[in-house]
């Protein structure tokens, strides 16, 4: 997890404009609040938007996530809307294009790290039929987790980075994998006193997990 994301649930969390209680990291920007209210946590099956998370995550690491999130528009045009298949086509001349677009964050090893990402992944699709059925395979029982935003990886994280990194992906370690975990859903770390606990619980409820080819 993120360490601007991480809070204890002994911790003061905040309001919203509605009075209901949030997480208290919402509260750091602006922007945050709808991001926490209508994004974080609730359950992600498509492929692009898993892809775009992931990469995210990995630009993330060692930077804020407001800087990120601020961008964010910047890095889907960048990226062509972080289609799969198009991001795996780049070249060396996209990478030098990305190193000169001042709207993302210029790091070539993490630029390069989605493009290989995105062959990966076409990798996944080929061999699972779709990069949710692959993802969803590790969700963790949720009597197994820790107590909302007390951690900042897990065993499932663990296990999922080591996977990918044997599939060739890169910038997924366990804390950029776990705080992936907690933006798509495959787990709700919504604190309990959070509103927004209960909406992501009914989403998961509602939410039917892709299967993979190999399920079939």
């Amino acid at each position: 997890m993120s360490s601007w994301r991480r809070v204890y649930e002994h911790e003061p969390d905040v309001k919203g404009p509605d009075g209901g209680h949030r997480c208290r990291w919402c509260g750091g920007a602006p922007e945050f609040l709808d991001y926490h209210d209508r994004e974080w946590g609730f359950p992600v099956r498509d492929d692009r938007r898993l892809f775009e998370k992931l990469s995210l995550e990995g630009f993330q690491s060692g930077l804020s996530w407001r800087t990120i999130l601020a961008k964010r528009e910047n890095f889907r045009a960048a990226f062509r809307g972080f289609d799969i298949d198009d991001v795996a086509r780049f070249t060396q001349r996209d990478v030098t294009r990305l190193l000169k677009d001042a709207g993302i964050v210029r790091h070539r090893g993490k630029i390069e790290a989605v493009i290989n990402n995105a062959k990966r992944a076409r990798e996944l699709v080929n061999l699972h039929g779709s990069l949710a059925a692959f993802i969803w395979k590790y969700e963790p029982d949720a009597a197994t987790l820790d107590q909302p935003q007390t951690a900042s990886t897990s065993a499932t994280s663990i296990a999922l980075s080591k996977d990918l990194k044997k599939l060739g992906w890169k910038f997924v370690g366990p804390t950029t994998v776990y705080a992936f975990m907690q933006a798509m859903g495959l787990i709700n770390d919504h604190i309990q006193a959070c509103v927004v606990r209960t909406r992501v619980a009914k989403a998961r409820a509602r939410f039917r997990k892709p299967r993979s080819n190999s399920d079939l």
